[in-house]
């Protein structure tokens, strides 16, 4: 279900490029018009569905003192009336949830140091993978190589494809895989074909030139399999793994962070990508390149395997690893002494 949010975004993404592609053939300058203006169509569903949308049922346990009204939505939700057990925890939850304090005071002590290095970690190393160029600037980039217009567009189409068709596949084995399995695939296949294409456009490409059909298609193939990486690896992953690690006390501000941070690395290539590429020119591959070699050395060494893991059990996950239970369990050993002084 976690993974569904990154399945919509592909299937946004795809979307978005088939229609940049069709309207390209309108003449008269009309086709990007029509472009942005198609764009109002979702914005509007979601305004639409935003005030049809009824309140959950925990919203309206946490703002109201009527529990009847949370279990009627419940009932008609699960279409069953036998919904008191389901009821009661949610309850009781909402209970304990207004009970914790100042979540962004607590995530920066250190016993919940690993979450919030990942918090930010994760975030910036999905944006570094540099999938956001190929995102943003596919046409962009395609049209570097070689492509006219049209078929720069249509092989954004082809792309976004490709990551939407293993965003799918990522879905349906991440949890007979295992996080740390996909993340190394994903971060080995990414590496490789970043190299390759930078060494492809450094050779053929110059500064001005252009690649014969031949290598056109290839530099193509190499970012498809590029896309399918991150599309089974960081991308759906970079969202799944931050929502298992937090503890309740600390969720609602882990969470925050790593939306934050996404958000912001997002910016920051988005804003400068041309610039670099205009000035790295094909060494933006080896940049982007560097970075995955990077973030895979991290999740090999510093990120343990969250599969199958009740997020309640987290905590004895850090205590296990090689490099947290240095800072977790010495955490512990100044709690056992200051307790056993009391005593």
């Amino acid at each position: 279900m976690n993974i569904g949010f990154q399945c919509g975004v592909g299937l946004g993404v795809l979307s978005a490029n088939i229609i940049n592609f069709g309207t390209e053939k309108i003449k008269g300058g009309w086709g990007w018009r029509i472009s942005l203006a198609l764009a109002a169509l979702p914005a509007s569903i979601l305004t639409i569905g935003a005030i049809l949308l009824p309140k959950t049922p925990n919203s309206l346990i946490q703002n109201s003192s009527n529990p009847d009204k949370a279990k009627t939505v419940l009932q008609r939700i699960r279409g069953t009336t036998d919904v008191q057990a389901e009821l009661d925890d949610l309850i009781k939850a909402s209970s304990i949830s207004k009970t914790i304090n100042r979540p962004f005071r607590k995530i920066i002590q250190r016993k919940y140091r690993p979450q919030l290095v990942m918090a930010i970690a994760i975030p910036f190393f999905q944006q570094v993978t540099g999938i956001n160029v190929i995102t943003f600037y596919a046409p962009i980039l395609f049209r570097t190589i070689g492509q006219g217009e049209s078929a720069s567009l249509m092989s954004a189409v082809v792309t976004g494809l490709v990551g939407t068709t293993a965003t799918f596949i990522s879905a349906l084995v991440v949890d007979k895989l295992g996080r740390k399995t996909l993340f190394m695939i994903g971060g080995i296949q990414m590496f490789v074909t970043q190299i390759t294409i930078g060494v492809i456009m450094a050779i053929l490409l110059v500064d001005h030139g252009g690649l014969s059909k031949g290598y056109a298609y290839l530099v193509l193939a190499l970012i498809c399999v590029y896309v399918a990486g991150f599309a089974w690896s960081w991308g759906p992953l970079g969202w799944l793994v931050p929502s298992e690690i937090f503890p309740l006390e600390i969720r609602s501000a882990g969470q925050s962070i790593t939306v934050a941070m996404g958000f912001l690395f997002t910016f920051i290539i988005a804003q400068s990508f041309l610039a670099m590429l205009c000035r790295f020119k094909s060494g933006i591959f080896f940049f982007f390149g560097g970075w995955v070699m990077v973030m895979t050395a991290f999740v090999y060494f510093l990120l343990p395997e969250t599969k199958n893991v009740p997020i309640e059990q987290m905590e004895k996950v850090w205590k296990d690893h090689w490099f947290w239970k240095i800072i977790v369990g010495e955490m512990d050993d100044e709690k056992k002494a200051y307790t056993q002084q009391g005593a």
